[in-house]
């Protein structure tokens, strides 16, 4: 230690490691504050978001799982006679029953689905003009039980949250 003309100065220790994910140590947060509720606690992240620093994630991935979060729990409000679509902000053009959604490294996202008429639609963005409006729509007629994409893309992303793993042996998945 370095002695002053008051006496030694002390270095203090190094802060010890937290075990798992702590706030504030480079793990992302999200809160939410709704008028309808005193509830403010957010569920914690899944680990298929948090596995993989947010800095070795492209912006393109890291948007992709972020909505999956936000319709998955848009989903979770909705009645069996709704599903979520999505209406396009800043445009005219209407909104997409969101059926579908992928991104393309380093910075597009995409959603598929079909437009209020039943033609199938792409919409394809690139992440610095992402702005989504989540909607609910009655489910369409035909169908037994509302169509919940937030489940499976969050089984997705659970299931391909693996970096070393080949996106391109999935199928079924949108990239």
């Amino acid at each position: 230690m370095p002695d002053t003309p008051s006496g030694p100065i002390e270095t203090p220790a190094a802060p010890k490691p937290a075990d798992g994910p702590q706030p504030g140590n480079g793990v992302p947060r999200r809160h939410d504050v709704h008028a309808d509720s005193d509830d403010s606690e957010t569920p914690d992240l899944p680990d298929a978001v948090t596995r993989t620093p947010v800095e070795a994630k492209s912006p393109a991935q890291w948007a992709y799982e972020r909505l999956i979060l936000y319709i998955q729990n848009f989903e979770e409000t909705l009645d069996n006679a709704h599903e979520v679509a999505m209406g396009f902000t800043g445009a005219d053009a209407g909104i997409l029953r969101i059926e579908g959604m992928g991104y393309f490294e380093p910075d597009i996202v995409t959603f598929y689905g079909t437009d209020p008429a039943g033609l199938k639609t792409q919409l394809i963005q690139h992440v610095s003009q992402l702005n989504v409006l989540l909607r609910a729509l009655p489910k369409e007629i035909e169908t037994e039980a509302p169509r919940r994409i937030g489940f499976r893309l969050a089984a997705d992303l659970a299931a391909n949250s693996d970096p070393d793993a080949d996106p391109g042996t999935d199928p079924d998945r949108h990239a």
